[in-house]
């Protein structure tokens, strides 16, 4: 065992303190509404830190540990093309804040007032189903991060019985995972994964700068420099022999950027939790800044890894953390743990117990989340809406719980049965790829074109399944098959988005109300938009600025351009003068220190700006819960004729 008994007091303290944390908030928590969706009372900063930290995980830390290994700072230099796609998405709102304005509690439940009340169970039914499966390896992964980064035993006798490590620690993960969803649904989620999130971006940087106190950049750019020709961890343009996390990898990713904003469910509870349209679209802003700590740490620490297993001056550690991963019962699960397994070498007592700390509070936020959602939406757009009559409160609270103990069943049993055989991220691609294949195409097609129909909704979404199991499939049945599984996602988007289109311009030539969708005009809803401007000028519109801005709100939107668009100058001079003449690698050594350490600094103010913003907001969350009136009938019937 790894662990000192300061590693095991600050892991123990921060468990206590989350659950302590938990039963204080389960008074604000009395309707349908607050558990489905906080009440619809979340500030900016909440919702972006919490939704973070919510999607990375234990698992997500894990899959880019592995992914980065491989990759180097490749895809972090690809990554510079990507932000502007992804300022300009936010930026506008893009889907976020037409879909607030549904106020929808569920994606399917838009289906249906958009679609269908068949097309509703239909799509609830392949959330859930393609929920459950992206979702059944996160327990195992997470689990035997904690066995093999703390050094336990593979079993524990309790009263002479001798009890397997791997499902006796799932139980305790899932089980406190289980507690907060019970406890408080999404107002006690939404609060203690912001906590969370602000204690994971803390340590993500201190492990960063300690580690490159301990590896000098000499040794990592030597180490780096030993990857194979056109296989380069330094130079992004001479990658063309990396395998799976290459540019047609990243493109895809881009190209998916675009077409699945908010099509993926983990977090769906997230997208109607905003106390407004407009708070939703600003909290979507601040993804711009909220993810360069746990960004650069995922970058770091595989570079670190890859150094100390390939620099002869660190072979004792390359040894000893050899001898960590022979534990391990696969060469996937070897990759998986290489990361962490440096990590037990290199990180000194407590700081060792903080960054499990950090996997614990990771581990729990991504569960609790996706426990939430997965439940929630077999509910709410399957069971509920085949029923006559609406659930009375107590009966749907009930559903709900019922309903989340049993993916918390099903995900246990699917991570002790299922072998793993691609790396996570290539294994999340394909299986997401079951909803989001086509879910893209209906929603951005259902949300801003008055054309798409419901026949061509189901169209789409048959061909973006169909793609997708089949690659499932294939990769179980055939061994090395070419195509991954980030380009069976690629081909579910294209053939989709085709399907969609050419559907709906072959049907009968009828148009939707989107503004009574929308709640718009004649429909508007009272309180739901809070002016507090004149119109602003051309140029302000131009950028995205409504009349619901402020000064700090324009305020941000100039300065997130100006950051993104300085990265995307970077990317196009960079791109430019590689084509013009051969960089060395000695310059990219360079540009990526200078890039590293700008980031320690920008990642500290982050932290610091999107903590004191997110307690601001929790306060005025607590504050609303506290004096709201609750409607029963707010609970995802579609009640309209």
């Amino acid at each position: 065992m790894h662990f000192s008994a300061l590693d095991w007091t600050i892991l123990v303290a921060v468990y206590v303190a989350m659950v302590g944390g938990v039963l204080l908030l389960k008074p604000f928590m009395r309707s349908v509404v607050d558990f489905l969706a906080a009440g619809r009372t979340a500030g900016r900063y909440l919702l972006s830190v919490s939704q973070g930290v919510a999607a990375l995980g234990a698992i997500t830390v894990v899959g880019y540990l592995e992914q980065n290994f491989v990759a180097g700072f490749s895809l972090t230099w690809w990554g510079f093309s990507q932000a502007i796609v992804i300022l300009i998405l936010t930026v506008s709102g893009f889907v976020i804040y037409r879909f607030r304005q549904t106020r929808s509690l569920t994606l399917p439940e838009f289906f249906e007032r958009r679609y269908s009340r068949r097309f509703r169970v239909f799509t609830g039914m392949l959330a859930f189903v393609a929920g459950l499966i992206n979702f059944g390896i996160f327990p195992a992964v997470g689990a035997r991060f904690f066995i093999h980064y703390i050094g336990l035993p593979d079993s524990i006798s309790i009263a002479g019985l001798a009890i397997g490590t791997f499902p006796l620690l799932m139980v305790i993960l899932l089980g406190t995972a289980i507690f907060f969803v019970f406890t408080g649904g999404q107002v006690a989620v939404i609060i203690t994964d912001f906590v969370q999130g602000v204690f994971v971006n803390l340590v993500f940087i201190v492990v960063v700068v300690f580690l490159l106190a301990q590896v000098d950049w000499i040794h990592i750019f030597e180490a780096l420099a030993m990857a194979p020709d056109n296989a380069s961890l330094i130079n992004p343009y001479k990658t063309s022999q990396v395998s799976d996390f290459n540019f047609w990898y990243f493109l895809i990713g881009t190209i998916g950027v675009v077409y699945v904003v908010m099509s993926w469910q983990g977090t769906q509870a997230y997208n109607a939790s905003a106390r407004s349209a407009h708070e939703a679209k600003m909290g979507q802003v601040l993804t711009n800044w909220r993810e360069h700590p746990w960004k650069l740490f995922v970058l770091i620490v595989p570079v670190i890894a890859y150094t100390v297993l390939h620099h002869p001056d660190f072979a004792a550690q390359a040894t000893t953390v050899n001898d960590l991963l022979a534990r391990a019962e696969s060469e996937t699960i070897r990759n998986q743990l290489r990361g962490p397994a440096v990590l037990v070498t290199m990180l000194p007592a407590g700081l060792l117990g903080a960054f499990a700390a950090v996997m614990l509070t990771a581990f729990v936020s991504t569960h609790d989340t996706y426990l939430h959602s997965w439940g929630s939406i077999f509910i709410q757009d399957v069971v509920m809406p085949i029923r006559r009559k609406p659930f009375t409160p107590e009966q749907h609270m009930l559903a709900l719980r019922w309903s989340i103990v049993g993916v918390a069943v099903f995900i246990f049993l699917f991570s002790l049965l299922f072998q793993q055989s691609q790396y996570i991220w290539l294994f999340f691609a394909i299986t997401g790829a079951i909803f989001a294949g086509g879910s893209g195409a209906v929603l951005i097609g259902g949300l801003y074109w008055k054309r798409g129909t419901t026949a061509a909704a189901w169209s789409a979404m048959l061909t973006g399944s169909s793609i997708a199991v089949g690659g499932i499939i294939i990769h179980q049945l055939v061994d090395d098959f070419p195509v991954n599984g980030q380009e069976f996602w690629g081909i579910a988007m294209a053939a989709s988005t085709i399907v969609y289109v050419a559907v709906s311009l072959l049907g009968p030539k009828k148009t939707f109300d989107l503004d009574r969708l929308l709640h718009r005009g004649s429909h508007a809803l009272e309180g739901e938009m809070e002016i507090v401007g004149a119109t602003p000028s051309r140029g302000f519109r131009v950028l995205g600025v409504g009349r619901e801005f402020t000064r700090g709100d324009r305020a941000l939107y100039l300065v997130t351009y100006a950051w993104v668009g300085a990265w995307t100058l970077v990317f196009i001079v960079g791109t430019v003068i590689n084509l013009a003449r051969d960089v060395d690698d000695a310059a990219w050594a360079g540009f990526w220190q200078g890039y590293v350490y700008l980031m320690v600094v920008v990642s500290s103010v982050v932290v610091l700006w999107f903590a004191i913003g997110g307690f601001r907001d929790i306060r005025a969350m607590l504050g609303r819960l506290a004096v709201m009136r609750r409607d029963d009938q707010d609970d995802g019937w579609v009640r309209d004729p």
